[in-house]
């Protein structure tokens, strides 16, 4: 898979001409937009020098935000912006804290409005449960407290994020990146093939290594001054890429195989592309200039 332009390439098919990032849009229960994959997304474009994707992304949350401006708002949304009435687990925070994020770091007053709204609930509301990136549990996780922390720019959200860190080995905990974090994910985490799994209780298609978390161990190694570890996994999640592009998981080395038959009836194969595992490998491929 040729470096950055062909992520670039696939994260543009993705777009919608709404702005908003389909999460994967050959796996139906995917055809939606998150404000946390999008936002990890429009990350991703902009250190690319794709801008103006970025800015598109942005006005469409800004648009969803702004007509329930008081809020509460859900996780993902139809791509023209109307609200998704399935009973998927829609409340969760994170993806607004990084929506926030993401306003201060593309700069100028263009979302300031949208993102005065989040503001105001997510300094009311960060502390609420939700449901955690991977939409399995419900509490309050080290990793959504890092994101809001991060949009807020609160060192007591994020100080409260890092007491919560011991609560269970999950590898969203890599948003966070600590050195002691890194080091229970290699333990815990990484399979034989070098992969790295959600958690230790993962069974959605078997529990596989996910492309996006094993790019994400990448970029704490390049945070480390580990280079050569960085590459590797950069290696790793490019040789995994599929003709459509690269998929949400590996099944190089399943923690529960016996659940994955079981989800391939549900729903079909595992989704590919995911756009947010293309974000992950192009961010990654930029901070090492390859």
């Amino acid at each position: 898979m040729p470096a950055l332009s062909s992520s670039v390439d696939v994260i543009v098919a993705g777009q919608d001409p709404s702005g908003a990032y389909v999460a994967c849009p050959n796996f139906p229960p995917y055809r939606f937009s998150w404000f946390r994959d999008g936002c990890f997304i429009a990350e991703a474009m902009r250190v690319a020098g794709q801008r103006e994707s970025a800015e598109r992304f942005l006005d469409w949350g800004a648009r969803v935000i702004l007509a329930t401006p008081d809020g509460p708002w859900d996780c993902r949304y139809n791509l023209d912006g109307t609200r998704d009435v399935s009973e998927w687990p829609k409340r969760q925070l994170d993806g607004l804290g990084l929506y926030l994020l993401q306003v201060r770091r593309m700069g100028g007053t263009r979302w300031n409005d949208a993102g005065a709204c989040v503001r105001r609930y997510l300094d009311a509301h960060w502390g609420d449960a939700c449901f955690d990136w991977w939409e399995e549990r419900e509490g309050v996780h080290a990793s959504t407290l890092w994101c809001l922390g991060e949009g807020l720019d609160s060192d007591d959200v994020r100080a409260e994020a890092l007491r919560r860190v011991d609560d269970r080995l999950d590898a969203s905990l890599l948003v966070i990146g600590t050195e002691e974090i890194v080091a229970r994910v290699e333990e815990g985490l990484v399979s034989p093939s070098g992969g790295v799994h959600r958690h230790s209780e993962d069974v959605y298609f078997g529990g596989g290594e996910w492309l996006l978390l094993t790019a994400m161990l990448g970029l704490a190694y390049v945070e480390q001054g580990r280079l050569d570890d960085a590459r590797e996994k950069l290696a790793w999640v490019r040789a995994h890429a599929r003709p459509e592009g690269l998929p949400e998981q590996s099944q190089d080395h399943l923690l529960h195989p016996d659940a994955y038959d079981g989800w391939v009836r549900k729903w079909g194969p595992p989704p590919s592309p995911l756009l947010w595992s293309h974000a992950t490998e192009l961010f990654l491929a930029a901070r090492l200039e390859t």
